[in-house]
């Protein structure tokens, strides 16, 4: 729900400043309609239905993929597309270096930005055209979506765009998640390695996780896989994630995608091993997922080579579970196709 807009309507109509937050109360719940309300007045509830839109976002249609992922195509009131996915997750079987805490979740990959401006090569959002900046509460109405169809526990801002640069609109939503049942401590946020971002995130109280999008352990390699890297190099990147573990004493996750023949080889795990120190920096290797970009994932058996030997030189790796890849929902595919 358009939250300013909500206030204004609610002073408008003379209303005292506690239906606000009885109007929240209702929506952190799951509740899809005002008629639901009933602690409100009937008038009221009347008077906000006809003056006022149940959510800053409309559903355009959902996807549903074979392993339960949910992928929802919304449209802004001025026409801009916004993919949200929700990922539900069962206690992995017999699947080596696995994340183990991501059984049971219930999981948001929420999105910042309409499209996104940075124009990473294997990412199929980086190849779309760039909108806008997301407001704080069309932000939380993807959030609230999938809330509607049941309880939410975790949220990471890895959908469209890059959160980084729309920290305001991201942090005024963050600070929504707890009231629909999402902590700060199971929110994080995804970075390209954008450092102004990066160190007012170190300076915000809110005890968020910060993931960085590394992908290359090497600059000359990081800049062809990510245009971004020229303005922010990878040491100055790496710098700021460790003054944010100093502030936060929290590790910092780095997210690390597979592509074959490009950054998959021993010598690379060593070289991804040697910028990262263990105590900071926990990595999270990610199959890639088909996009129009030109590149292959690396095979099974890479990975986990690859894996083995972070271990080796005593980094801590997992292999993310891919979700929602036969929707175009996984890390990385989100382009509102067809919009």
């Amino acid at each position: 729900m358009d939250m300013p807009l909500l206030q204004q309507t609610l002073s408008e109509l003379g209303q005292p400043a506690y239906r606000e937050r009885q109007i929240w109360r209702w929506l952190s719940q799951g509740a899809d309609s005002f008629e639901v309300m009933t602690d409100l007045p009937r008038g009221l509830r009347e008077a906000l239905g006809e003056r006022l839109a149940f959510s800053s976002l409309t559903l355009e249609r959902e996807a549903r993929a074979r392993d339960g992922t949910v992928k929802a195509l919304l449209r802004t009131r001025d026409g801009r597309p916004v993919e949200a996915v929700l990922m539900t997750y069962r206690a992995p079987r017999g699947v080596r270096g696995a994340d183990p805490g991501a059984a049971g979740r219930r999981s948001l990959c929420l999105s910042s930005q309409s499209g996104c401006p940075l124009t990473c090569r294997f990412c199929a959002t980086g190849a779309m055209r760039f909108h806008r900046n997301l407001s704080a509460s069309e932000i939380v109405d993807q959030a609230l979506h999938f809330r509607r169809s049941g309880p939410v526990d975790h949220a990471v801002f890895m959908g469209m765009g890059e959160p980084m640069m729309n920290l305001d609109a991201v942090l005024e939503a963050c600070a929504r998640l707890p009231a629909i049942g999402i902590s700060h401590r199971r929110t994080a946020i995804s970075t390209v390695g954008w450092i102004p971002g990066i160190r007012r995130l170190t300076s915000e109280p809110m005890p968020i996780r910060l993931a960085l999008s590394l992908h290359a352990a090497d600059d000359a390699l990081r800049c062809a896989l990510m245009p971004v890297n020229e303005r922010y190099p990878l040491a100055d990147v790496l710098q700021a994630c460790r003054e944010h573990y100093e502030r936060k004493r929290r590790r910092v996750f780095v997210e690390y995608v597979m592509l074959a023949g490009v950054n998959d080889s021993h010598v690379q795990a060593r070289q991804l091993a040697a910028v990262l120190d263990p105590r900071i920096f926990k990595v999270n290797l990610i199959p890639f997922n088909p996009t129009d970009a030109p590149y292959e994932g690396s095979s099974p058996k890479a990975i986990e080579a690859f894996r083995a030997e972070l271990e080796r030189q005593g980094l801590g790796a997992t292999v993310r579970l891919t979700r929602g890849r036969d929707i175009d929902a996984a890390c990385g595919q989100l382009a509102a196709r067809g919009a």
